[in-house]
């Protein structure tokens, strides 16, 4: 579904990315962790073909990510707030992703609706701007447009940023939810180790560009792993 072949990124002479090959399955659940400046967010970018590769390529189901449209009708993401709008209210926001998707004000209500305990109230119906929300609730708009369209793969750098507990509680829930009935391929990054390991069943761990680590999650034992990489920093 994802497929990386010989790629590197460089600011001047700065390698911010440098992965010879990696291949992420249809269905997987993904998590990439590491330090600030590892790399993570640079390839999240790359992915999304929001930055140019120096060197290689990334084929999202089997197209160059730079090269063809396609992939686009099948992924989304949230990275950070430039992904908003902010001069809509969020219902016109949702309902401007829904036109770009071709899905319908109907539809987009239905799907919010699995949306209600994670947006607590907070979202809907307030009459404001997406630019004067809270930043925790700026997160969930973000987060809330990226999954509303079902993709088949789903980015999200740091989901987990500004929320409240019971926020961080149900949209590891919610996420769950998507990859285990939808088949939706998820690629997550967090610096919380025990989020990402409830929600990811395959972790990469970069440093300095390049992933060190490629782990499998069946039992939850990545934890300890991982901890015990970021102990010896």
């Amino acid at each position: 579904m994802i497929t990386v072949n010989n790629l590197t990124k460089k600011f001047g002479e700065k390698v911010v990315v440098d992965i010879p090959e990696l291949h992420i399955s249809r269905g997987e659940a993904v998590g990439l962790v590491g330090n600030n400046g590892a790399g993570k967010t640079s390839f999240f970018r790359l992915i999304l073909d929001l930055y140019q590769t120096t060197t290689g390529e990334i084929l999202n189901h089997g197209k160059n990510v730079a090269k063809s449209e396609e992939w686009k009708d099948v992924t989304a993401a949230f990275v950070d707030n430039g992904f908003l709008i902010d001069f809509l209210t969020p219902e016109e926001y949702f309902e401007f992703l829904g036109s770009v998707r071709g899905i319908d004000k109907g539809e987009i209500k239905n799907r919010l609706e699995a949306f209600d305990k994670f947006m607590n109230g907070e979202i809907l119906g307030k009459k404001k701007y997406i630019r004067n929300f809270s930043s925790g609730n700026k997160q969930k708009i973000g987060i809330i447009g990226a999954m509303i369209a079902q993709p088949d793969i789903l980015i999200l750098d740091e989901p987990f940023n500004f929320l409240d507990p019971s926020s961080q509680i149900e949209i590891k829930r919610i996420l769950k939810r998507y990859n285990a009935n939808l088949g939706t391929t998820i690629i997550l990054s967090s610096h919380n180790l025990e989020h990402m390991v409830e929600v990811s069943n395959r972790v990469l761990l970069m440093e300095n560009g390049k992933i060190i680590k490629d782990l499998h999650n069946e039992n939850g034992e990545v934890e300890d792993i991982l901890k015990s990489y970021f102990e010896t920093l």
